[in-house]
């Protein structure tokens, strides 16, 4: 199980982030120059009246949405992990995915949010920290 405080942790371990609260819904995002990786996300009155169209609910516990690699990284996250990410109507042909933190574990909330950042961090930065961080499995 994660928290928003993992969440912040990660995010502003992550050179060039930095945290700001949501003007629109008082959350907390963290962000590069180059945009939003990582936010806060409840659900807004459309969000609960569509997933009741739906016959879905909002999950209990904190939620965060994260960017994603296209839709294709969005459809391959929502495959893998069903339990761990999901999505709304309001998030369709949008490259992120939105994840309970009561059920991920730190260490794929890492991976997500770190992918999220390469997304954002500017080139010149992700290159560098990816030569310092390669991946474990070698590829």
């Amino acid at each position: 199980m994660a928290t928003l405080d993992d969440v912040r942790a990660i995010a502003l371990s992550l050179p060039e982030t930095h945290e700001a609260v949501d003007g629109h819904r008082g959350g907390a995002g963290w962000r590069t120059k180059d945009g939003l990786f990582v936010w806060e996300r409840g659900p807004s009155k459309a969000d609960l009246a569509k997933l009741r169209e739906l016959g879905r609910e909002w999950p209990d516990g904190p939620v965060v949405g994260v960017r994603t690699d296209g839709l294709d990284g969005k459809a391959a996250l929502l495959e893998s992990f069903p339990e761990q990410f999901f999505t709304i109507p309001h998030f369709e042909g949008y490259p992120a995915v939105l994840v309970r933190l009561q059920v991920i574990d730190v260490d794929l909330l890492r991976e997500v949010v770190t992918d999220a950042w390469l997304l954002k961090a500017p080139k010149r930065l992700a290159k560098e920290w990816l030569a310092e961080h390669p991946p474990v499995d070698g590829s």
